[in-house]
């Protein structure tokens, strides 16, 4: 395990990081779209902005993103899985349906999202989403 890693994955799996979004962020790819929306959760709580942006699709992917602004404000709290679409090893689309829990500045906060995920070059990328209100 990486020196820092935390031994409890974030993504909230139950599992290991180092066995859980570890194995992505070290350069395994995810099987499935769940798989890697679990692991871009775990890469915001620990603020790997090189794999964030090398998980998201070409097209829609931001120039760079701002992580370090946020680290000192925002913490990620929890990542509730609603439901998903396709995304399986077979398929070439899919979506995810989340709930990300965060605090900024010790005050709760929810983001709900539907994200969708395309297989490009093999690989699952992050598309788009929508934010659900809830």
């Amino acid at each position: 395990m990486k020196k820092g890693a935390p031994v409890d994955c974030p993504c909230g799996s139950g599992r290991r990081y180092d066995a859980c979004c570890g194995v992505y962020h070290a350069g395994a790819a995810a099987p499935t779209a769940e798989a890697l929306m679990r692991s871009r959760y775990s890469a915001y709580a620990l603020g790997l902005e090189a794999y964030l942006l090398a998980s998201w699709h070409p097209d829609t992917c931001p120039e760079r993103l701002d992580l370090a602004e946020d680290a000192g404000r925002l913490k990620w709290t929890g990542l509730e899985i609603k439901a998903t679409g396709q995304g399986r090893e077979a398929d070439g689309v899919g979506t995810v349906e989340f709930v990300a829990r965060y605090k900024v500045g010790g005050r709760a906060q929810r983001m709900a999202e539907t994200s969708r995920f395309e297989r490009v070059a093999g690989r699952w990328v992050y598309r788009d989403g929508d934010v659900n209100d809830e």
